[in-house]
């Protein structure tokens, strides 16, 4: 994707340069007025011809399955893995709680998080008060149980322990554990404010290797923590992989939005049915 910055002095000197640039074909995303050392210019923010169909084959995510359910009666299981401190717990009870995420699907909350004080109670607490099934999994021994024990439900949320990717030993133990229970999509979940140096290593740490599945997905978060979402759209197109939910901020369930339509409004590109975008 080509996406460039032009200024000068009026609109159309700005927008003959950005088309002699990136084409005559190239569109025009954003229009503002900014100020050069207190001088008034024109800003203009422009991308070349397929850029909008480009950036959504990058980043769309296929669907999931109707129904969620396999034929075999299993459900549906989405693990969230990453980082310490990338907001996973928060993600994976912002994504059983809230209404609709799942269509008609029933959702559950399965934790394998066992090393973090709190963080089963947190969502347990929240699985309790939208009366949502919740399991907890400490061996390899337990996973039948606690899948039978949610079989009633149509997806699986499973939440994994934050850990370093240099802490090889612990997150190999944990890893075994997420292969045993096979999820369909592993979502590695990334602040939104990470160095890309930093993403891109957590990405390359969560990889599928010839001993445990890799993440499919990438899922951004604390998008309310970054001063200009440009970037981040960015940030999601350099990991590679497909997006399917952001999150904004800490309220459960509400802090919770469709990736793709929010990047791409991030670039100024607009997308048929979004009536929260406008166009520049």
């Amino acid at each position: 994707m080509q996406l460039e910055c032009f200024r000068g002095a009026d609109f159309s000197q700005v927008s003959a340069r950005a088309r002699r640039t990136l084409g005559e074909d190239a569109m025009i995303l954003h229009t503002r007025i900014v100020r050069d050392d207190g001088v008034p210019r024109v800003e203009v923010l422009a991308a070349t011809s397929g850029t909008l169909d480009h950036v959504k084959d990058r980043l769309t995510s296929a669907p999931m399955p109707a129904p969620l359910r396999k034929a075999t009666g299993r459900p549906y299981v989405i693990a969230l893995v990453g980082p310490t401190g990338a907001g996973k717990t928060t993600t994976a009870a912002k994504l059983a709680v809230r209404p609709g995420t799942f269509g008609i699907g029933r959702p559950g909350l399965l934790t394998i998080d066992t090393y973090r004080v709190g963080g089963m109670d947190q969502l347990a607490t929240y699985a309790d008060l939208a009366n949502v099934p919740f399991d907890v999994v400490y061996d390899a021994l337990e996973i039948s149980d606690a899948l039978a024990r949610l079989r009633d439900c149509d997806v699986i949320i499973v939440d994994t322990p934050g850990r370093s990717p240099a802490a090889a030993d612990t997150t190999d133990r944990w890893r075994t554990l997420l292969d045993a229970i096979a999820p369909d999509e592993v979502h590695l979940v990334l602040p939104a404010t990470m160095r890309l140096d930093l993403a891109l290593g957590a990405e390359r740490a969560y990889r599928t290797s010839t001993t445990h599945m890799g993440a499919t997905h990438v899922m951004l978060s604390k998008l309310d923590e970054v001063p200009s979402e440009r970037g981040v759209t960015d940030l999601a197109l350099s990991l590679g992989l497909p997006t399917r939910w952001i999150t904004d901020g800490q309220d459960v369930p509400a802090d919770l939005s469709l990736a793709v339509p929010r990047l791409l409004r991030s670039l100024g590109l607009g997308v048929d049915g979004d009536d929260a975008w406008t166009a520049a």
